[in-house]
């Protein structure tokens, strides 16, 4: 397997400054029709990551991968609901520790199940502090995991449960409002995880346009991640990417000077 480092590529273009976009791609919602026009256009603008993940056990994760990676080079992250979604085929896997729930069977017991197997993939594994955040309804992710989202005003705790992740050793901490939020992350809560992490952050749910990936670019999100949105409008991918790299540039109304966060280089 060709080692990417992707971990690396994450901590460069933060120290850099420059702001990540990932497209979520989830198994069970795209079938091999939809995965073509898919790739067809990510193959002309590609992102800086692709996510494969969702909340339900599915089959298909394998199968979606090899395609994928036969016809683009960028990077297939792993996102998974469960044990049962590793694929030997990524180039990294998101291992997702659900520390906002209580239930043990997403704090670690899903991780014990697919602990061989991961191990003997060589898979970079990249440990992350995953943080449901409420969305405005109940999402799959709460369902499924039986697990309730911390409320929108309780910044307090969703940063010192941040911070208790960093503190264990996690990698990144990703805030998620949930696939198809009413409401994505607040931006007084990626700001205030932002200043007292100093961690990569990534966020995602419910962000349906170009001004909130900026808002949660200034709030300080390293990496954000979309993927509902484009299950119905699959064009706005390119809008998408081609503005991150935009913003990137100091192209767009977004002010760079008012996110790059000192704790950047201090990794």
């Amino acid at each position: 397997m060709n080692k990417k480092n992707i971990y690396k590529q994450i901590l460069v273009n933060r120290e850099k400054g420059r702001k990540m976009l990932a497209v979520l791609i989830d198994p069970e919602k795209n079938d091999l029709r939809n995965l073509a026009s898919i790739i067809a256009i990510l193959k002309i603008c590609p992102p800086d990551f692709i996510f494969i993940g969702g909340s339900h056990g599915v089959n298909s994760t394998d199968s979606i991968i090899e395609i994928i990676k036969e016809e683009i080079d960028t990077s297939v992250v792993l996102f998974p609901g469960d044990a049962s979604q590793f694929s030997k085929h990524a180039d990294a896997l998101l291992y997702l520790s659900l520390l906002s729930g209580r239930n043990p069977e997403y704090l670690i017991g899903q991780h014990i199940k697919s602990s061989v197997a991961i191990k003997q993939s060589g898979v970079e594994v990249i440990p992350t502090s995953y943080l449901l955040i409420d969305g405005g309804k109940m999402s799959t992710v709460e369902y499924i995991s039986n697990t309730k989202p911390i409320p929108r005003d309780k910044k307090e705790i969703v940063c010192s449960t941040a911070i208790a992740g960093e503190l264990l050793g996690m990698h990144l901490t990703y805030l998620e409002a949930g696939s198809g939020a009413n409401h994505p992350v607040p931006t007084e809560i990626i700001s205030h995880v932002r200043s007292m992490t100093s961690i990569p952050l990534i966020v995602g749910g419910g962000i349906c346009s170009t001004a909130a990936i900026e808002a949660a670019f200034n709030a300080g999100a390293d990496l954000v991640v979309v993927g509902n949105v484009f299950e119905t409008k699959p064009e706005k991918m390119t809008e998408f990417i081609h503005w991150v790299t935009s913003f990137n540039e100091g192209d767009t109304s977004g002010q760079r000077d008012n996110f790059i966060h000192p704790d950047i280089i201090n990794l």
